[in-house]
């Protein structure tokens, strides 16, 4: 069984190749050259961060579908600062389009010491920044963004932590590692 561990960067998709035409976009295949393993799960394109790549398709699964409700973290840099009100709403879950979100694991963290992100995020002179760590056990499409902005604090960038006990620690952007 294989395992990979990958820092997806900025602005690469979750796939192998890209679908789209023309198909110049930056995808996995840039990055790894392992034949057989496949995304066990996806990060949006203007997502970074831990994505899990396996060759065993009883374990991607056990990663991916929610109905294991394996934890995911996400350090998340948004518009504003959170207060009281807004991390009790995250943590009693949020109603969104598609109905209510799960409670969340949410607290304050001060900004980590990540790699530059290219292009940088867009920084607004009136408007402060701030971080949060969000761990959701569940997956619905860009949900991490959709709550944050249903708490009035639009996400700014959006690193993936830890997938379950596998985390990026020591893994540089663009990088990978074998489990």
């Amino acid at each position: 069984m294989t395992l990979i561990l990958f820092n997806k960067p900025y602005d690469v998709l979750s796939q192998f190749t890209d679908r789209g035409a023309p198909a110049t976009r930056t995808t996995l295949s840039d990055f790894i050259a392992v034949p057989g393993v496949y995304p066990a799960g996806r990060l949006d394109r203007d997502s970074e961060g831990l994505l899990l790549l396996t060759d065993d398709g009883r374990l991607q699964a056990r990663i991916a579908d929610p109905k294991f409700k394996l934890p995911k973290t996400y350090w998340v840099q948004v518009e504003g600062v959170p207060d009281d009100a807004a991390l009790a709403a995250l943590r009693d879950g949020v109603m969104l389009k598609d109905g209510p979100t799960r409670p969340a694991q949410v607290e304050r963290i001060d900004p980590p010491a990540l790699w530059p992100r290219t292009p940088p995020i867009r920084v607004r002179a009136s408007i402060p920044d701030s971080w949060i760590a969000l761990t959701i056990r569940e997956g619905r499409n860009r949900q991490v963004r959709r709550m944050t902005a249903a708490v009035a604090h639009p996400t700014l960038r959006l690193v993936r932590w830890r997938v379950g006990e596998w985390t990026l620690d020591g893994i540089d952007s663009g990088a990978w590692v074998a489990a």
